[in-house]
């Protein structure tokens, strides 16, 4: 029995380095793709740890009821994660978002608990934390965000 378990764990490791290998050339494809090193999604993930997550959630959950306002009237954190709504905003948005603050982005007088981060974080190390964050999103997600950068990169030219 034991020799048997041994043998099966034995032969999911291999199983898990053929798929690996087998898959790598996607995954470096997909990052070169994206022009986004794992260096860069290491950095992100250690910044939004310090920075976002205690609002956003360690796992880019958000507040809960983030739709509703709170009792101060400004909204909870959304969540960062496929079932909020970051992944629908193009990059300069979410840069200026990040840098600056949303209520400097939405005007009008609106109200954020959250800060811009701009004197906190240097312009590369915002993009590594929106890099973190996207590269959590599921492939249609990402796809859709990056047609929207791509949209907005178009109407800037």
């Amino acid at each position: 029995m034991r020799r048997t378990s041994v043998f099966l764990s034995i032969l999911g490791f291999v199983a898990a380095g053929f798929g690996l290998a087998w898959a790598w050339p996607w995954i470096a494809a997909k990052m070169a793709r994206d022009n986004v090193s794992a260096a860069t999604i290491a950095l992100g993930n250690t910044l939004y740890a310090e920075h976002c997550a205690a609002c956003h959630g360690r796992n880019l959950e958000g507040q809960r009821d983030w739709k509703s306002p709170l009792p101060s009237g400004r909204m909870p954190a959304p969540p960062h994660d496929a079932s909020g709504h970051t992944w629908h905003h193009p990059d300069g948005v979410l840069f200026r978002i990040t840098k600056e603050g949303p209520a400097a982005f939405v005007g009008g007088g609106y109200q954020s608990d959250m800060p811009g981060f701009g004197k906190v974080m240097g312009d590369e190390e915002i993009r590594a934390v929106l890099a973190f964050i996207k590269s959590t999103w599921p492939e249609q997600e990402r796809q859709y965000q990056a047609e929207m950068t791509r949209r907005e990169r178009e109407e800037v030219r």
